[in-house]
């Protein structure tokens, strides 16, 4: 079975993000994936301190929700990512998790489907987008998007609710995502995944 979690980083565990959310994962299913929301927000998350010790022990020093989520996110064909927006940004909470989260954990993520959420009441969505795309893009996972950027707008569950089309997007999301999902899935069993060149790391003072 295929399965994708979902990252609520609102610290209200029913609120406009998880709103947005329930909507993709409802489209999910509907396309035959497995899901799981977890909620992040509302939790003490450290920030990394670069010690490396995830290096030497496989899992970050901090033994708390990231290392719980870490073999979820291994074992998972995709992750959506939900934020609400606070300063025109990701939740601090959510952006503790997620550099953890992606810096400690080193099984390969090549062509895991992702996927980014943002809910505000009315501006700052496109900057929190941008910033969870890149945790995507830095670690070859496929982006999944939809025909608008993947936000909804609204103070309250209810007002999220009104906002058809970020709804209406949000389902088309799934849907292109279990499309995804199942193409990619289809290929590694027929064909494996595309060569890999030796990474090179170079700075820009030698």
């Amino acid at each position: 079975m295929m399965k994708v979690i979902l990252l609520n980083g609102s610290p209200k565990a029913k609120g406009c993000t998880y709103t947005a959310l329930a909507e993709v994962e409802k489209t999910l299913r509907e396309g035959g994936i497995e899901t799981e929301i977890i909620h992040v927000g509302h939790k003490d998350i450290h920030g990394c301190i670069a010690c490396n010790k995830c290096v030497e022990q496989g899992r970050c020093v901090f033994n708390d929700l990231v290392n719980e989520v870490a073999p979820k996110f291994e074992e998972a064909d995709g992750i959506v990512i939900g934020s609400p927006v606070y300063y025109a940004s990701i939740a601090g909470t959510l952006k503790a998790f997620l550099d953890r989260l992606f810096y400690s954990t080193h099984f390969s993520k090549r062509m895991k489907v992702g996927a980014a959420v943002t809910s505000a009441r009315r501006a700052g969505t496109v900057a929190t987008f941008d910033i969870i795309n890149k945790y995507f893009t830095i670690a070859q996972m496929p982006v999944a998007s939809t025909f608008y950027w993947n936000e909804v707008h609204g103070n309250t569950p209810e007002q999220v609710m009104q906002d058809e089309e970020g709804m209406q997007s949000m389902r088309q999301l799934g849907r292109n995502m279990a499309f995804l999902i199942r193409a990619i899935t289809a290929e590694k069993e027929k064909n494996g995944l595309p060569e890999e060149e030796q990474r090179v790391w170079t700075n820009f003072i030698r």
